[in-house]
């Protein structure tokens, strides 16, 4: 299969502390993890990393960075033709702090002034699209151009450009606060409550829709059964790209006829198994383990 990732590229820099800091204090780390990050830029990474043919389309600046970015692509086999890397552009930075003791994280993130949108053409057909909502024009006319496409899109934030790209695709795999902040429905934790969200955003938009609950897992339409399929309970270290990670395996799963269901279960070990190591894409778990601990068989 061809897949393509269009959206948002970026570098993450992690500092892992046992507390969050205080203000007006001095803290030391032993080390900091550097690595590319982003919703559709790490789902590319894993869709490669597991073996696939996968193309990323976005914008970074032409740094050091940016740089960074396009090698850790090259270096698992992402095609790299629609990267652009744009000169008088910063490449947008990620600070996180990842709280040991609780998992947690704290993103600071820094963008330049000067922001670039995607200015290469695509006409190129592929099996599978994934979009994150932050490239709507280019991303608008590929998924028009590519119809018989398995249509992703990765809704992780509210905005307009997410929204608008909603209608396009197939797959609406939303997290709960884009779920919230798009139907305004208050939410008291109940399942009749998400069957009103789900409803709202399938009626709304004419597609399959996923609501990703972070730990408990994610919430979908089975058939006639609406239901929470859950994720395993792990000690988690860093939080940071489970989501994305869940998007891309989300992705694969989807595309090699697995189930829905299935994919549901499956894209959920995924993240889960992520956030026991430190830092975002190189969190990413091997296609082996992850079937391994799910006990299914691959029916590629």
């Amino acid at each position: 299969m061809k897949y393509l990732c269009i959206g948002h590229a970026s570098y993450d820099i992690t500092f892992r502390l046992n507390k969050y800091p205080e203000e007006n204090n001095k803290y030391r780390v032993d080390e900091h993890i550097g690595c590319g990050g982003g919703p559709a830029s790490n789902a590319g990474y894993l869709l490669a990393l597991w073996g696939q043919n996968v193309s990323f389309q976005g914008v970074v600046g032409n740094d050091y960075y940016g740089k960074k970015i396009k090698n850790e692509f090259v270096d698992v086999g992402v095609d790299t033709t629609y990267l652009e890397l744009v000169d008088d552009m910063e490449t947008m930075l990620s600070f996180i702090i990842a709280n040991s003791t609780n998992a947690s994280r704290t993103i600071l993130t820094s963008q330049g002034k000067f922001i670039k949108k995607c200015s290469i053409e695509n006409n190129n057909k592929y099996d599978a699209i994934l979009v994150d909502g932050e490239e709507e024009v280019m991303s608008k006319k590929i998924l028009l151009n590519n119809k018989n496409a398995i249509k992703i899109i990765d809704a992780g934030s509210f905005k307009t450009s997410t929204v608008n790209l909603c209608p396009y695709v197939d797959y609406l795999v939303c997290s709960k606060n884009f779920a919230l902040d798009y139907t305004k429905i208050p939410y008291d934790g109940s399942i009749e409550c998400l069957i009103k969200i789900h409803k709202k955003l399938t009626a709304d938009f004419n597609n399959i829709v996923v609501i990703t609950l972070e730990d408990k897992g994610c919430f979908t339409k089975i058939a006639d059964e609406y239901k929470i399929i859950p994720s395993i309970k792990v000690k988690a270290l860093d939080t940071t790209g489970a989501g994305d990670i869940f998007h891309g395996a989300f992705t694969y799963f989807i595309t090699h006829n697995y189930s829905l269901e299935d994919t549901c279960r499956l894209a959920n070990l995924t993240g889960a198994l992520s956030t026991l190591r430190v830092g975002g894409r190189y969190s990413v778990p091997r296609l082996e383990a992850v079937l391994e601990r799910s006990n299914l068989i691959d029916t590629v």
